[in-house]
């Protein structure tokens, strides 16, 4: 079984795909400082990594996505019912999950503590962490 890095996404998005309705992988949609640094270091050292999206659930390098626009505070119950769901068959073939995030912060969000929580719940193992070092 392998090792995955996840991190959540960010409202920091590239202008240039917003109107275009064009597809593009996770590494060029976000442009925010934390996520590319998260995804360069994964590059850097040579290990899979994804983005969970508050529209498209986990969202792997080789996908290709539409832009969006979408608050985790938007995300209703029976969304983050599907993206759970997703988010299992997903994952369920990696032994271990990253989740890299600075999760002691009151600014990292419940939505994102819900999930860990209900994946951890249905026998994932996530492993949380707030160093990109550890990656």
């Amino acid at each position: 079984m392998g090792v995955l890095y996840i991190t959540h996404c960010t409202n920091k998005k590239n202008p240039c795909f917003k109107d275009t309705g064009e597809k593009v992988p996770p590494d060029k949609l976000y442009i925010g400082d934390k996520i590319t640094g998260f995804i360069n270091r994964c590059n850097n050292q040579n290990v899979e990594w994804a983005i969970f999206s508050d529209l498209y659930g986990i969202w792997f390098p080789h996908e290709r996505h539409k832009y969006y626009d979408k608050h985790p505070n938007e995300v209703s119950d029976e969304e983050f019912n599907k993206l759970l769901d997703d988010s299992e068959k997903k994952l369920k073939k990696y032994g271990r999950v990253y989740f890299y995030g600075n999760h002691r912060s009151p600014r990292f969000h419940h939505l994102y503590k819900k999930l860990i929580t209900q994946l951890r719940k249905r026998g994932l193992k996530i492993i949380k962490i707030c160093s990109i070092y550890d990656i």
